[in-house]
């Protein structure tokens, strides 16, 4: 995950047809959610839906709503339309600051590849595509991982093979039709009936949809080959970077927080900021509608960071290194899992931080360092998300109980 120098740039332009773009898809999500708050607050006991509500109400068109955006911070685990446009709007922020070379930008969206727009194109595409297919299965007792897409082979295909039309519509497709069913098979048919926690069967679905989608495209490389190679690689170049990281205590503390954002593989702080922030709007107004109607919203966040600063403390020399390292993996695995499973107990928070940074980094490292060529280091990510998982989550319980 390199850095792609930037080209000296004489003129940046003051509005582009995807800041356009962006602008109109935040202000209509806002305006959806201002319209269904006005027409139906008199159906809630609080200042706002709460889970329960969403999922019961479906397949209304306000709820298949709700669950749609929900599903853009369902990563997380928070599964709230505020978290996900705040997660959206953060990420355009950050994107906005690196083009136009802002010193406040914080970590280089999308790792300096300047493909963010065409990352985020295919990932929403992968997202709609994916609840058109599968929305059905979806009831009030039958939770599915239709967020799956989102954040997987789509932006996967992106960072692998380029920007452009071709791969942002193939990676989302791909993604629906490979990525979510494999996902909703393993949830159903291994892990619940197992009793295991659905984070193993999201993050082993993606793994095996996305090794099989990488080798159909090097069995049929024309679903990804660029019409406009020369366009795609100006694309690339026109990020500005950041300066040099000093990995000193600032650094650590601005890591933890991209780390937030790093699942849908923006790693941007004012990403994380904004899904954070939104997380925290819709816990304040109603602490039954974030985090799956638990009310464990806090606990989440404390045990999430907690992971994240334990990992970037521990493995710091491998960040300075490698100059990047994915502590993040437990973040959106084991920390998580443990807490809806066993509660949200300072024991559970301690147990599961600290050993999900202990074990998950180093081994999505050594997974993905296995990973062929021709496929991207992520699947070695996910991977190590479902073996840690698996393995520290028995521990954990164990641990709670004592």
């Amino acid at each position: 995950m390199g850095t792609i120098h930037a080209k000296p740039r004489k003129q940046i332009a003051a509005r582009t047809v995807l800041d356009s773009m962006m602008i109109g898809l935040l202000l209509s999500a806002t305006a959806l959610i201002v319209w269904l708050s006005m027409n139906n607050h008199s159906l809630w006991s609080a200042h706002w839906p709460d889970y329960g509500h969403m999922v019961s109400s479906l397949p209304e068109p306000t709820a298949w709503l709700r669950w749609v955006l929900g599903d853009i911070s369902e990563v997380a685990f928070y599964k709230h339309e505020f978290a996900s446009i705040g997660l959206l709007a953060g990420a355009y922020l950050g994107y906005w600051a690196n083009r136009t070379g802002k010193s406040w930008q914080g970590f280089t969206i999308c790792y300096g590849s300047g493909l963010w727009p065409w990352l985020v194109t295919s990932s929403l595409l992968g997202l709609v595509l994916s609840n058109l297919l599968w929305g059905w299965t979806v009831t009030a007792t039958s939770w599915q991982p239709t967020f799956a897409a989102f954040v997987s082979l789509p932006a996967a295909m992106v960072l692998m093979f380029g920007g452009g039309w071709k791969v942002a519509i193939n990676g989302a497709i791909m993604g629906a039709l490979f990525v979510t069913p494999m996902c909703m098979l393993i949830v159903n048919y291994v892990c619940n009936p197992l009793g295991l926690p659905v984070v193993i069967g999201n993050v082993s679905g993606m793994a095996i949809a996305s090794i099989g989608a990488f080798i159909l495209c090097r069995c049929v490389p024309s679903l990804v080959t660029s019409a406009a190679p020369e366009q795609v690689a100006e694309e690339a170049s026109s990020p500005v970077t950041a300066k040099a990281p000093d990995y000193g205590v600032v650094w650590s503390i601005r890591r933890v927080l991209a780390d937030f954002s790093e699942a849908p593989f923006f790693g941007n702080e004012w990403a994380s900021l904004g899904l954070i922030v939104g997380a925290l709007l819709a816990f304040t107004l109603n602490p039954l509608s974030p985090a799956y109607g638990t009310g464990l919203l806090p606990q989440l966040l404390a045990g999430q960071a907690l992971t994240s600063a334990l990992g970037v403390l521990i493995w710091r020399r491998q960040w300075i290194a490698r100059g990047w390292y994915p502590t993040y993996v437990p973040l959106v695995s084991v920390v998580p899992a443990a807490i809806l499973t066993y509660g949200g107990d300072w024991q559970v928070i301690a147990s599961s931080a600290l050993l999900g940074a202990l074990i998950a980094p180093p081994l999505a490292c050594a997974l993905a360092q296995r990973v062929p060529g021709h496929m991207h280091g992520f699947i070695g990510n996910v991977l190590s998300m479902a073996i840690s998982t698996l393995l520290i989550l028995p521990l954990v319980g164990w641990l709670a109980s004592h």
